[in-house]
């Protein structure tokens, strides 16, 4: 059998098991929506909060006013203490709390900087992040205010207090996520891993179909088989990266800076890792279901380790060390760096040579696996 011959007889082996062509195609073509759909309004609105108000004055009240004015927060009940607010915060009625003290506006007036409470639900971190943005910003605004009113008493000109009611002035421009919201932040990330694992699973799923059976991969060498297996899932899952990093990042409105150039030579190794990963798998697990099991229960340990939603400096080295042994972890750092970031290839070089032996031990270890279960 020459080469040509086998190329087409695995392109017919994929396209043949419907188990893996619904890996490959439905699996990638799902996630690309599913996966950002939870997010596409990318941060939480009008989350909202009990207000429990000790002080009962004026400008007390036209912090509420304030607070229920901003995007972030909607004032959704009062209550008289805060034993009420807990209780409606316990039972899910409100995501949060704020607490205005007695004495606020006395405070105020004698120049004290009186203590706001807020109180939110920490296990959703978009959700509480939002409620405490939408609180610390209405309060700061009526702060600047009545510190512009009373520099304005003592005799400043307006146009001078409201320039200088704060010692520091804050531009804060975000620099790799414009829009400051979840898409920009993951769906690269997971993207980059939803191509492993599913090429993983589509290479593993092909070689534990025919390991108790008898055919054309009977009669080929191990290395051959090896090559034009990779060769065929490579050649496919160049035009489904191709797919996420343009047409789904263009349809998610995600960053796209990085050349096409530097983009396909780093998935070339990534690929070909990840490949070499699935036919490994199917080569040592008894049956083919097992293959898709054991991808599925890494992925979630492969996200979390990845670097980019903790630091590498806050996550233990030798879970660093475990997840390096991976295409996702350097393919992660390397396609954020140049597509989100913006970095030139010099930037991804140390994650290049890494996926590079990667592929180069792993297609060694499929190598081995493959030529005993032939001998066998």
């Amino acid at each position: 059998m020459n080469i040509v011959e086998l190329l087409k007889a695995e392109f017919k082996a994929l396209l043949t098991n419907p188990v893996v062509v619904l890996t490959v195609f439905g699996g990638v073509l799902f996630y690309s929506f599913l996966y950002p759909l939870p997010y596409s309004h990318q941060t939480p609105r009008e989350q909202e909060i009990s207000v429990v108000n000790l002080d009962k004055s004026q400008t007390s009240y036209q912090l509420e006013r304030m607070v229920d004015a901003t995007p972030q927060v909607k004032v959704g009940q009062r209550d008289s203490t805060i034993t009420d607010a807990k209780d409606a915060f316990l039972s899910g009625e409100v995501s949060g709390i704020l607490v205005i003290p007695e004495h606020f506006y006395k405070d105020l007036m004698l120049g004290k900087s009186p203590t706001l409470s807020y109180a939110g639900d920490a296990s959703y971190f978009l959700v509480y992040g939002t409620i405490v943005e939408g609180l610390a910003q209405a309060g700061g605004t009526l702060a600047a205010q009545t510190t512009v009113a009373k520099l304005v008493i003592d005799g400043q000109p307006l146009s001078l207090a409201s320039e200088q009611y704060a010692a520091t002035k804050l531009n804060l421009k975000p620099t790799f996520n414009p829009r400051m919201g979840y898409v920009d932040y993951v769906v690269p990330a997971v993207f980059v891993l939803i191509l492993q694992q599913t090429l993983a699973m589509a290479a593993g799923l092909i070689g534990g179909t025919q390991k108790h059976g008898s055919g054309y991969w009977n009669r080929v060498s191990p290395l051959r088989l090896i090559g034009a297996r990779t060769a065929v899932l490579v050649a496919i899952y160049y035009f489904l990266s191709c797919y996420y990093f343009g047409a789904s990042f263009t349809m998610h409105g995600v960053s796209q800076l990085a050349s096409i150039n530097d983009l396909l030579a780093l998935l070339l190794p990534f690929l070909i890792a990840s490949s070499a990963i699935g036919i490994w798998l199917g080569n040592v697990t008894p049956r083919r279901e097992l293959v898709t099991l054991v991808v599925l229960i890494s992925s979630m340990p492969l996200v979390f380790s990845a670097g980019f939603i903790w630091p590498l400096e806050s996550i233990p080295p030798p879970m660093i060390w475990l997840s390096t042994l991976f295409p996702s972890t350097p393919a992660i750092q390397g396609f954020l760096t140049l597509n989100q970031m913006g970095g030139d290839w010099s930037a991804v070089a140390g994650q290049y040579t890494l996926l590079w032996g990667q592929a180069i031990v792993w297609t060694m270890l499929a190598w081995h696996t493959q030529s005993k279960n032939m001998k066998s």
